[in-house]
């Protein structure tokens, strides 16, 4: 490939520039990618959408994602990480175009969604994995961190961008922007990062056989958290407008600067922030500690929006920040430990696991919330009551099961050495 030339004559790149090249990337390829929930209200009421079907076009990109991450995020165990985020970042154009361009409805909607999804399958762990494979252990943990916040912050600003961009020149142009930033990220990777051969024994084994990584108790038990996490988090972002936008229509309340959206930007930031802080915690007190506390966090704060959320608009807002806090507050100790305590010649096999899992829940999150409104009548304080308690529940199981493996902490962690 002429990428492939270009980037191989490209001059060494050191571990701190290729940090900052990837996670550059990773900004301008997510910044579209919640424009989606954050235009969900609009967007039902334009194409006529039950609940259970917005949850569905929500929920399509994390099935997609689920699908072909096992495939793609393996096979940088074989093949230079770089071509197959290329290929991600490349269906990610498409499904932007596509969305603007196209979408008139349900099933176009879920399908240009799905294809995003795959696109994000390809680019995700791909882009940490490009720098897992460079990075010494004991920095693992916050390299990581680094790349999950520029992450963060990219998705976080993407709820306020998308909501400006449709509100000042119409909702496909919202797309097309998130279409033109994602391809910048494709030709700053292809020109800028250089080729890399997978290692001399990189070709061993069956690449698809994930027994030895399902074997693996510590990198399991973590996968298995991040699934109900994700979960939790999708639900979070999927519906967070819809959600705030129902509690000021019911309550009587103009949100002012507080705006549904705006809400939700402060809260992606807001938990990026808590993803950064929660790391470090983990590192200070223990990853297994951390992790337990924000997932009895999150119980509790689940339980009190089921509660009292629609309650008033303003406490509905600070729960909801609240509970943001607390859920992102263990997101990247989770995928930390897991790539931590993966065997180096299965860290990709690992992290497409542990992503799978993740998504998962992403594609269960979304589409219970959306069930779950429509069986109980629509949206009313007892749906949302339901769904949010549903959340809860789930996040209890997943405690019981993250204490019962009890997996290890990292290299540098305390309580590393016992």
């Amino acid at each position: 490939m002429p990428t492939d030339r270009a980037a191989a004559a490209a001059p060494a790149v050191t571990p701190a520039r290729l940090v900052v090249l990837v996670c550059g990337a990773q900004v301008f390829v997510q910044i579209g990618a919640f424009f989606w929930p954050a235009l969900l209200p609009q967007m039902m009421a334009r194409w006529s959408l039950t609940n259970s079907e917005a949850g569905w076009i929500t929920s399509s990109f994390y099935a997609a994602y689920m699908l072909a991450v096992p495939v793609l995020v393996t096979l940088t165990d074989r093949v230079d990480p770089r071509r197959v985020y290329l290929f991600g970042v490349g269906c990610t154009v498409l499904a932007h175009l596509a969305f603007g361009l196209a979408a008139q409805g349900f099933w176009s909607a879920l399908a240009s969604r799905a294809l995003a999804g795959m696109g994000w399958a390809g680019t995700y762990m791909t882009g940490l994995k490009l720098l897992a494979d460079q990075i010494d252990a004991r920095l693992m943990s916050r390299a990581v961190t680094g790349h999950a916040a520029s992450i963060g912050i990219s998705g976080a600003l993407s709820f306020a961008l998308g909501d400006a961009i449709a509100s000042a020149l119409g909702w496909q142009a919202a797309f097309l922007f998130a279409a033109i930033t994602a391809a910048i990220a494709w030709l700053a990777v292809a020109l800028a990062v250089p080729a890399r051969a997978p290692a001399p024994d990189a070709k061993a084994g069956t690449p698809f056989d994930f027994r030895p990584v399902i074997a693996n108790r510590s990198a399991m038990a973590y996968a298995l958290a991040y699934c109900v996490h994700t979960l939790e988090m999708n639900a979070l972002r999927g519906w967070g407008v819809a959600f705030l936008a129902w509690v000021a229509a019911r309550t009587g309340t103009d949100d002012g600067l507080l705006s549904p959206t705006v809400v939700v930007t402060a809260l992606g930031l807001i938990g990026t922030a808590a993803s950064v802080s929660g790391n470090e915690a983990a590192i200070r007190f223990g990853r297994r500690r951390l992790v337990a506390t924000a997932m009895l966090l999150s119980i509790a704060l689940a339980l009190a929006l089921a509660f009292a959320g629609a309650a008033s608009y303003r406490l509905a807002v600070g729960l909801l920040l609240v509970y943001g806090l607390v859920v992102w507050l263990d997101s990247s100790s989770l995928t930390a430990g897991a790539a931590g305590t993966a065997d180096p010649a299965r860290r990709g096999a690992t992290l497409a696991v542990h992503s799978m899992l993740g998504y998962a829940g992403g594609f269960a999150g979304p589409l219970a919330v959306g069930w779950v409104l429509d069986l109980a009548g629509g949206m009313s304080p007892f749906g949302w009551g339901a769904a949010f308690a549903l959340v809860a529940i789930l996040m209890a199981l997943a405690l019981a099961i993250f204490l019962h493996i009890r997996p290890r902490e990292l290299e540098g962690d305390r309580g590393a050495a016992r």
